[in-house]
């Protein structure tokens, strides 16, 4: 498949997307980011995610390959505290098997775009570990800005080092407004 030619949509997170979450769940998927989670685990961040929308605080959606109508990832932003300021945070997972294709960058583009029509945050920042070459692409095309490599804990127990990737949200609310 064609990058040119890739069509997926964004659905918000909702309860049809725990098999989706199960499947995510693997080591390969989760390498980077402190290896596979328990069924509680995965049952307490589908419920997290299926809620975030609600909170006013972020959203979660399910990636949807068309025209196939499949789920093959997630993608999402949430707000934490960075550096003394609130902001969004970003991150995005695509199944191995449809990895390489421009999916994730096409999901986080139109999760991006939601976050910014928002209008509630300056900022959306992205962490990918230091290490996840695909990760750090994926903000560089999207048109992040490198701030430099920092540490934080993730999950509770692991510290990660990470890239810190940060796009200026008011920025993109301007440019669709021209």
């Amino acid at each position: 498949m064609r990058e040119d030619s890739l069509q997926i949509k964004i659905e918000p997170w909702s309860d049809l997307h725990l098999d989706l979450l199960r499947r995510l769940n693997a080591p390969e998927m989760l390498d980077h980011l402190g290896g596979i989670e328990t069924e509680e685990q995965v049952l307490k961040r589908h419920n997290r995610y299926a809620q975030l929308g609600s909170t006013g605080k972020g959203c979660m959606f399910s990636i949807v390959l068309l025209p196939e109508g499949v789920y093959v990832g997630n993608v999402g932003y949430w707000e934490r505290d960075w550096q003394g300021e609130i902001v969004y945070e970003t991150g995005w997972g695509v199944l191995p098997e449809y990895q390489g294709r421009g999916i994730a960058a096409a999901a986080s583009a139109a999760a991006v775009a939601h976050a910014a029509a928002e209008g509630k945050h300056r900022y959306i920042h992205a962490y990918p570990s230091y290490d996840n070459p695909a990760s750090n692409a994926i903000c560089r095309k999207l048109g992040f800005s490198f701030l430099g490599e920092s540490a934080f804990e993730y999950p509770p127990g692991n510290v990660m080092r990470c890239n810190d990737w940060r796009l200026d949200l008011a920025a993109i609310r301007e440019e669709g407004k021209a």
